[in-house]
């Protein structure tokens, strides 16, 4: 088969063999036509890759925009500065104030960790106290009013009593107290005596108070603080003992009066809710700086 060059060389030589000359003539027209088309078509043909291939690099380039990358930064900027003004106009309250400078446990509160941990001595014993700003972020105020509906209903009658007297005393109008739910905050408090074992007491810290839930002991210390998982694992397999709720009410009192004597009283659980604002805070601002420098980089 002949090429397209060679086809069109010899094109207008095969149509001058025509004896006519008008017919002579609109060979040569419709040759030169159909030469000027075949060397279209080979160009077009030699030619399309580079092309393509130009313009997909082109756009390649052009996908790649930064726009939302930059009011992303400049969304999280805006945040660090209200939560730092925010830092800078919000007193520290009391009670934290009073049991950091006061009271007798050192605090361990390490950046980008979510538990918080008090340590002290007393006597040869050691006594740890631990919670987590994970109480603030499962706190769900719907299920806290369904599990102290109960309590509310058979306290509501006294506590309306008592204010209709106070108010009558003080000859002042009572205004009713706000309807908001208080976190409730997870303490796990371990006792250590040197080769004696160990306490591990869990409890909620709410409304100013300390409720016992659980009292557990170890033979073994490392089984109260759980600190690797095979002692977490061995703890599980020692008998817990009863719910505190149900041991007698005069067992349950001593047992709250020591460890009021050791600092698990009224000033803890005032300090750990308004101390998890702190960390929470903390920890927020922290995670704006880090995510917008993450974003900023290149």
């Amino acid at each position: 088969m002949m090429s397209l060059r060679a086809f069109a060389r010899s094109a207008p030589r095969a149509l001058t063999r025509v004896s006519s000359s008008s017919s002579s003539a609109a060979a040569r027209s419709q040759s030169a036509i159909r030469t000027s088309t075949l060397l279209s078509t080979r160009s077009a043909l030699l030619r399309p890759q580079q092309a393509s291939a130009f313009s997909t690099s082109l756009l390649r380039r052009s996908a790649l925009d930064y726009t939302v990358d930059e009011e992303l930064s400049q969304k999280l900027q805006s945040e660090i500065e209200y939560e730092k003004d925010v830092k800078e106009n919000e007193p520290m309250p009391a009670s934290v104030k009073d049991f950091l400078d006061n009271g007798p446990f050192e605090i361990e509160d390490v950046l980008g960790k979510e538990e918080v941990v008090l340590t002290r001595t007393y006597g040869n014993e050691k006594i740890t106290v631990s919670f987590s700003i994970a109480d603030l972020h499962n706190y769900d105020p719907d299920m806290y009013e369904e599990d102290n509906a109960l309590a509310d209903e058979e306290v509501e009658g006294k506590k309306e009593a008592e204010n209709d007297l106070a108010a009558e005393a003080d000859g002042e109008n009572f205004e009713e107290e706000t309807t908001d739910n208080p976190v409730r905050c997870s303490l796990n408090v371990v006792v250590e005596k040197p080769g004696k074992g160990a306490l591990s007491i869990e409890a909620i810290a709410e409304d100013g108070a300390i409720v016992v839930e659980n009292v557990y002991f170890y033979k073994d210390p490392a089984m109260a603080r759980a600190a690797d998982p095979s002692a977490a694992h061995a703890a599980q397999a020692v008998y817990p003992g009863p719910p505190f709720g149900t041991l007698d009410e005069d067992l349950q009192v001593l047992m709250e009066r020591y460890l009021e004597d050791r600092g698990i009283n009224q000033e803890l659980a005032l300090f750990v809710p308004d101390y998890m604002d702190l960390k929470e805070e903390k920890e927020y601002l922290a995670w704006l700086k880090n995510v917008k420098s993450f974003v900023d980089s290149q």
